[in-house]
C-alpha cells in the first residue's frame, strides 16, 4: 500500500509541479503572523486548531493536494494574469482562484453556524493561500503555468523559474523558518498597520509587478548565480513578511 501510495504522489507531483512556496516559506508566514495575534484572535485559533500553531499547519493546502478529493482545490493556490491584466479586469476562472479562495475561507471563518471540522479546515486554507498570494509566480502567466515551463539553470543545475521562486531561494539561504522569522528586518507599529490595512486587489497587484520583473529577468535558458540571489533575497523576504502580518491582520479581524 506504501509503495502504491508513493507512486501516486510522484505522479501527482510531476503533473502539477510547484505549486507554491516551499514548505520552509509558508512557515515563515504561519509563524510571523503568530507573533502579530490579538489576544482573543490568538484564544481563537488556539481553540480551533487544539493549541497547535498556525506555522505547524501552514503547509495543509499542499499536503492534501494528493487526495483525490480534494483536486478540485488546484486552481485556488494561484490565479493566471497576463501583465496588461488587473485582478478587477481579469476573466474570472470558473474553477475558482486564490483571490475567491481566501474570499471564501474569510467568509466560512466569520460564520459562526459552520462546524467547528468547517471552521479548522477553512482556516488552515486561509494560513496556507496567505502564503500563495504573496509567491509572485502564483500571479504569474497562464501560458508558462506560472514560470514552471520557463526552464533554467540555478547554481549550475536544471530547474524551473517557478520551483526556484518556491523554495530553491528559500533553501540557498539556508535558514530554518523561525531563524528566518528572525532574519526579517524591523518595521515601526505604523508601517506594519498600513501594510495590513491594504485590500486584497493591492496584495495581487504587488505580486504582478514582481512577477513582471522576474519574468524579465529571469528568461528561458539563462544561468542564473549568487547575483541573482543577492538581488533578489531582499524582495523574497519582503514577500514573507507581508504575507505573515497580512494573514496576522486577516485573523485579527476575522476573531474581534
Amino acid at each position: 500500500m506504501f509503495q502504491s501510495f508513493s507512486i501516486i504522489s510522484l505522479l501527482y507531483l510531476l503533473i502539477f509541479p510547484s505549486l507554491d512556496w516551499g514548505k520552509t516559506g509558508h512557515q515563515v508566514v504561519g509563524a510571523l503572523a503568530d507573533q502579530h495575534l490579538t489576544p482573543k484572535a490568538q484564544k481563537e485559533i488556539e481553540d480551533l486548531l487544539d493549541g497547535a500553531s498556525l506555522a505547524s499547519i501552514s503547509n495543509y493546502g499542499d499536503e492534501i493536494k494528493s487526495n483525490p478529493k480534494f483536486r478540485h482545490l488546484n486552481p485556488w493556490h494561484y490565479i493566471n494574469l497576463s501583465f496588461d491584466q488587473s485582478n478587477v479586469s481579469a476573466k474570472k476562472n470558473l474553477k475558482g482562484d486564490v483571490v475567491m479562495a481566501i474570499k471564501k475561507c474569510i467568509a466560512k471563518l466569520k460564520d459562526l453556524d459552520e462546524p467547528k471540522s468547517e471552521r479548522v479546515f477553512y482556516l488552515k486554507l486561509l494560513v496556507h493561500f496567505i502564503g500563495d498570494i504573496h509567491q509572485p509566480m502564483h500571479v504569474g502567466r497562464k501560458e508558462d503555468r506560472g514560470g514552471n515551463d520557463i526552464r533554467l539553470r540555478w547554481m549550475g543545475k536544471s530547474t524551473n523559474l517557478h520551483r526556484l521562486w518556491d523554495s530553491q531561494l528559500i533553501e540557498r539561504h539556508g535558514m530554518s523558518h523561525s531563524e528566518m522569522v528572525q532574519d526579517l528586518i524591523s518595521l515601526s507599529p505604523q508601517v506594519i498597520k498600513e501594510i495590513q490595512s491594504q485590500p486584497l486587489e493591492t496584495w495581487v497587484a504587488e505580486s504582478q509587478a514582481l512577477a513582471i520583473i522576474i519574468y524579465e529577468e529571469s528568461p528561458s535558458n539563462s544561468s542564473l548565480e549568487q547575483d541573482y540571489y543577492s538581488r533578489y533575497l531582499p524582495l523574497l523576504k519582503m514577500q514573507l513578511q507581508r504575507g505573515g502580518l497580512r494573514l496576522a491582520g486577516e485573523l485579527n479581524e476575522i476573531f474581534r
